[in-house]
């Protein structure tokens, strides 16, 4: 008997250029600036394989650098083929490393390529009995396949693949597999140079091999042929096919053991497949990894009547302490319904109180807020959980005021790792305390697939909210000491948690937006589109598909001839870059930039604005997100308030849409000034920085006029804006190159004018080495409020991710302390207007900027707390200055 199972025979080569190219126009980059295109692709294609194929035994074979049997028949095989890509090539070993903690062994042999190794190991599992499936999409495999033996072809991504059998060989070629080296020898393979046939393709190949059986029958008939230059091609290249032949066929032959028990899977590493995993950012495969640990023995109880109710509510007031987590049907705060409440008192045990399930026995609403309602509004019960904007923000929505929530393990795992990009539950509680949480979408669903929470059954919903808060209060037991060894508690008490009420307060307050103005902006836009449409068409002497990057590139580069100096796998790069660069000469890529920037500003904000507009309040409802960025800084979402931009003519007038309530308001718009340089002048001590600020000079004339060696009065507007460049480059590292591009100057000019800036600031040079040095003895970087960065690539051996992370350490300071700054200042603004029972609200902040709506009656008086507490907010050595403005609409406030 064979033995039991399949035989999985991974193409590694293949995979890992797949991979990279599946992401070449749009790399995933990490926190630390790593492409993890090609291990994410790769590894997708591996989990999904492992999952779903359950396979017996697994191998993934690699060629090697050294040249094989084929170059020595035919020294120009391969010969045209491009040198692999620098960045693939720095990916390479996070590929190893996974398929190393996978526990899936490899195989390379010199002097043969992968191909022949896994033909030859394809033969000799087949003459087992023993069924093979090749994992490539190089369509030389097709020779292989057999009864026994099936290609598995994975598409870019690794989420799709296709199947491969006898009858797909034959759809695809014409022919049964054992004949597909024929149709490839007179057809060539210019990918591997392979020369082929001139003037027999794919079609003609196939013809001629079903016609005549083979090669050497097509080359016997070759007078047979009709088409001249076919018949003639076919005696004249007569060796030339020979010889593609002896190099497509694959070697099946090799010194290779098939070795089944070495091949079977063994399982993974966990531990360390969830290090690499957590180091590359790699959240979507954390989740699928089991836990380390059996699951726990825990007590979850479903409160089902309200006498349990009202002894739940007896033990949180004895207790002082609970964590509360809420089910709800929406991730909109403004649009969620209540489902129900999940609370827990001691680590292992929690409560569920369903309220709203579809089915099974609920507890009434109006009961379960009416006893809840004591204990949530208490400052003297602490209240903890995970996002407890969203908690709280529904709560209020319920008729709480909710007070004494003073822990949040989302923010707090946040501050201890800033640069993970999320901070789900599940993922916290995998990281932290080895242990797998089902996700929402494993209990909804998603996409057309996705359920209400409201239809979970409550036994189900019951060890689910019970865990998540089960798993709050480990987790918050474990953050709190760290927040306080780490010196990060005075921030995340004294800045994150308090700001939760402030952030909660501007989403609930919302916006409001001119929807006719909108609308007639909308026409307006799409008309000069239907114009630049029109320009574009002419200028290229035809009409095409504007989005198409495959149209457009035939269109620049073969029609019209414009230089291309970057390339992707399936042909010329139509990116933002290439257009930029091409924009300075040409006129048709300055209208397809245009034409790019209102198409998207158009879908992102003019029609996407009424959309967003809450049909309960009239108002449109921002989320500010505590926990996304790495430096501190807060964004927004529905709509990103960041990404509208304000040195447009089409972007201001977007702010034009975001007016007052009514005609009793005003919208007051207060923005820093130039509040990183005085940081920097702070952090670094310049003395000329300093003087600078506090002689209220304007900063970027001065550097002109001592970079230059000029009077003030003599600097141009040309040298202020160079200055300016220079003045906020250096605060994120640019170098002599960078600033070259951005001044349009030499890069040695670009060099010349840095040093004469440091000769000049002496003391910004003097911050940024000493920066740079201090983070690689720590390896992390802080603001002044002490809030931290690490940079894990700071003494990285790979000079372009080194560099990026000292950038990185440079600008944080700076940049993290501007996020405290505004932080601070929106604290203790939100205090005072409450204090004063001002009706002003505090409605958006972008960048280092901060939007009201003011009663005019209170315009006064708000305006001078805006500016106090803004100026106020942090002590520096050099005065912080405030603009502030006022008008009807954003963009007359600014």
């Amino acid at each position: 008997m064979p033995p039991r199972g399949r035989l999985f025979l991974i193409d590694g080569s293949a995979l890992a250029y797949r991979s990279y190219f599946a992401f070449v126009r749009n790399p995933l980059i990490n926190s630390r600036g790593e492409n993890t295109s090609a291990p994410f692709a790769f590894t997708n294609t591996l989990l999904k394989i492992l999952r779903e194929e359950r396979p017996e035994y697994i191998v993934v074979v690699f060629d090697t650098s050294k040249p094989t049997f084929r170059h020595a028949k035919f020294p120009a095989y391969k010969a045209t083929r491009q040198k692999m890509p620098s960045d693939m090539k720095e990916q390479l070993p996070r590929i190893y490393q996974i398929i190393e903690a996978m526990r899936l062994p490899v195989i390379e042999q010199e002097g043969f390529e992968a191909d022949d190794v896994i033909g030859t190991l394809a033969r000799k599992a087949a003459e087992q009995g023993i069924k093979t499936i090749l994992v490539t999409g190089d369509k030389d495999f097709t020779q292989l396949v057999s009864p026994l033996i099936k290609m598995l072809n994975p598409k870019r991504s690794g989420d799709e693949f296709e199947l491969i059998d006898q009858d797909a060989v034959r759809t695809k070629f014409g022919v049964d597999p054992e004949k597909v080296v024929d149709v490839l020898a007179l057809m060539g393979d210019s990918s591997d140079n392979v020369p082929g046939v001139p003037n027999v393709g794919g079609k003609t190949a196939a013809a001629l091999v079903k016609q005549f059986g083979g090669l050497e029958a097509v080359l016997k008939n070759a007078h047979r042929i009709n088409k001249p230059r076919i018949r003639k091609n076919l005696t004249d290249f007569a060796q030339q096919a020979r010889l593609s032949k002896e190099l497509v066929v694959i070697d099946t032959n090799v010194p290779v053991d098939l070795n089944l028990e070495r091949f079977r899977f063994q399982g993974f590493d966990n531990e360390r497949l969830i290090e690499i995993f957590k180091e590359l950012e790699f959240n979507r495969f954390l989740r699928e990894l089991s836990p380390a640990s059996s699951r726990e023995e825990v007590s979850y109880s479903t409160v089902k009547t309200v006498e349990q109710l009202e002894r739940l509510v007896e033990k949180i007031k004895s207790k002082k302490r609970a964590v509360v987590n809420l089910a709800t049907t929406d991730p909109n705060p403004m649009q969620a319904s209540l489902v129900g409440v999940s609370v827990a008192l001691v680590p292992r045990q929690a409560f569920y109180i369903p309220v709203a399930h579809s089915r099974g026995e609920n507890l009434p609403l109006k009961v379960v807020l009416s006893a809840l309602k004591p204990v949530l509004e208490d400052e003297g019960i602490q209240k903890y959980g995970q996002d407890i904007k969203y908690s709280t923000a529904v709560l209020i929505r319920n008729g709480v005021v909710p007070r004494g929530f003073l822990f949040d393990t989302m923010i707090a795992a946040y501050l201890l790792d800033p640069s993970t990009h999320q901070h789900n539950l599940d993922l916290l509680s995998l990281k932290y305390l080895n242990h797998k949480i089902d996700s929402l979408t494993d209990l909804i669903g998603k996409g057309q697939k996705q359920i209400s929470f409201a239809q979970i059954p409550i036994e189900r919903a019951t060890l689910y909210c019970c865990e998540n808060a089960d798993v709050a209060l480990r987790l918050k037991e474990i953050f709190e000491p760290k927040l306080v060894q780490l010196g990060l508690m005075d921030l995340f008490q004294g800045v994150e948690i308090p700001l939760v009420e402030v952030l909660r307060q501007m989403e609930l307050n919302g916006v409001s937006v001119d929807t006719a103005f909108l609308d007639q902006m909308s026409r307006e836009l799409q008309e000069r589109l239907d114009g630049l449409m029109a320009e574009i068409y002419h200028e290229a002497g035809e009409e095409f598909n504007i989005n198409s990057p495959r149209q457009l590139a035939h269109i620049l580069f073969d029609k019209l001839g414009l230089p291309s100096r970057k390339r992707t796998k399936t042909g010329y790069s139509t990116d933002m870059g290439v257009l930029e660069e091409l924009a300075r000469k040409y006129e048709l890529p300055r209208r397809l930039l245009e034409y790019r920037q209102l198409v998207k500003l158009k879908s992102t904000y003019v029609d996407a604005l009424p959309r967003l507009v809450n049909p309960e309040t009239g108002r449109i409802h921002t989320s500010f997100n505590q926990t996304a960025t790495a430096t501190g800084r807060l964004s927004s979402s529905d709509p990103n308030l960041q990404n509208i931009p304000v040195r447009t003519e089409i972007g201001r007038k977007i702010r034009r849409a975001f007016v007052t309530a009514d005609s009793q308001h005003l919208f007051l718009d207060a923005d820093y000034s130039q509040i990183e340089l005085r940081i920097m002048a702070h952090i670094s001590g310049d003395s000329n920085l300093i003087e600078a600020f506090q002689n209220d000079e304007d900063i970027h004339l001065r550097t002109a006029a001592l970079s230059f060696g000029l009077p003030p009065e003599y600097i141009t507007p040309d040298l202020r804006r160079q200055a300016k460049v220079i003045n906020f480059g250096i605060m994120y590292g640019m170098g002599p190159y960078g600033l070259a591009e951005q001044l349009g100057i030499s890069p040695q000019e670009a060099k010349e004018f840095i040093e004469s800036y440091f000769r000049v600031y002496p003391g910004v040079k003097d911050y940024i080495e000493q920066t740079i040095r201090k983070a690689r003895e720590t390896g992390y970087v802080t603001t002044l409020l002490g809030r931290r960065r690490y940079l894990p690539d700071i003494n990285s051996s790979n000079s372009r991710v080194r560099e990026f992370a000292e950038r990185t350490a440079v600008n944080t300071p700076i940049q993290g302390t501007a996020a405290d700054l505004i932080k601070i200042a929106m604290i203790n603004i939100h205090r005072r207007l409450n204090q004063a029972g001002m009706q002003t609200k505090m409605i958006l902040q972008v960048h280092d900027e901060l939007a009201f709506e003011v009663p005019k009656k209170e315009l006064h008086e708000a305006r001078e707390l805006i500016a106090q507490e803004m100026e106020q907010a942090l002590k520096l050595s050099v005065p912080i200055k405030v603009d502030i403005g006022v008008g009807n609409n954003w963009l007359e406030a600014h």
